[in-house]
């Protein structure tokens, strides 16, 4: 993921609201929301290229969700393992915290950069691995969003779409939160990050729908946990220039996709 926004309330009858967009280059090989056949008991989208998720949830309702962090000052280890691993690796942990720790304590930086957040029904996680080291810490109850810096950094997009869920209801909080992920529109020069690679992609990577031929949003997903600790998430993916390819939603209650691919047509 690039780009994410979250409602964390523990204790309601759904304490997890996920919105979020993927970007990637149209070219890498990736599958579309599915279950997993290998590990068992896993749902997301998955990286033909190196086998990780960017999202993903399992049968005892426990989610995960990656970004990538930019920063020019981040050196990215040598033979660096893929860190879309790490996403799948939490789900299948037996003790999800232990393993959070030990991530943090020993293994967070043979990675690049990465914001790995977790959640249970009753238990939030964000473990951080950027420029000033790796830091584990609880999420507070609250909206808070993700981009490719720590947590609520508040770049323009980023800003823009946590407003969108913060003024929403649990009614209408995916048509607004898809208004916002689905803007195409650029940030000032002014309010653009300097994350080392150049002002005319930092000015593409503003948007929150990136269009693009060869790089661009390639997927919208939305995420429900319920405190009954059922999962669903709805997936939209598009192609080059924003071509619309179809919208699957599954649910960790059902082992089939219980809507499939819509359309293969038309422009967001």
């Amino acid at each position: 993921m690039c780009l994410i926004t979250f409602a964390w309330n523990p204790g309601s009858a759904q304490p997890l609201r996920l919105a979020a967009n993927r970007d990637e280059f149209h070219a890498r090989p990736t599958a579309p929301l599915m279950a997993w056949h290998e590990p068992t008991g896993l749902i997301g989208g998955r990286d033909l290229e190196a086998g990780g998720t960017w999202l993903a949830a399992n049968q005892k309702g426990q989610v995960a969700a990656l970004t990538n962090v930019r920063d020019p000052r981040l050196a990215t280890p040598v033979n660096a393992p893929s860190r879309g691993e790490l996403v799948a690796s939490a789900l299948q942990s037996d003790d999800i915290e232990a393993w959070l720790m030990t991530l943090a304590k020993t293994e967070a930086e043979r990675y690049a950069g990465f914001n790995l957040l977790v959640a249970t029904q009753d238990h939030l996680w964000h473990l951080h691995r950027g420029y000033s080291g790796v830091a584990l810490t609880e999420v507070a109850k609250g909206v808070h969003g993700l981009s490719n810096a720590t947590l609520n950094t508040p770049w323009p997009k980023l800003t823009a779409v946590k407003h969108a869920l913060a003024h929403s209801s649990p009614d209408n909080w995916r048509s607004a939160t898809q208004n916002a992920l689905h803007n195409p529109s650029q940030a000032a020069d002014a309010h653009l990050p300097d994350t080392g690679v150049g002002l005319a992609l930092e000015r593409q990577l503003s948007a929150a729908f990136i269009i693009g031929e060869q790089y661009g949003t390639r997927a919208t997903s939305w995420l429900t946990l319920n405190q009954q600790g059922d999962v669903e998430i709805t997936e939209q993916r598009f192609g080059p220039l924003g071509r619309f390819e179809g919208e699957t939603m599954l649910s960790t209650t059902f082992s089939t996709m219980l809507s499939t691919t819509l359309s293969k047509s038309g422009n967001v």
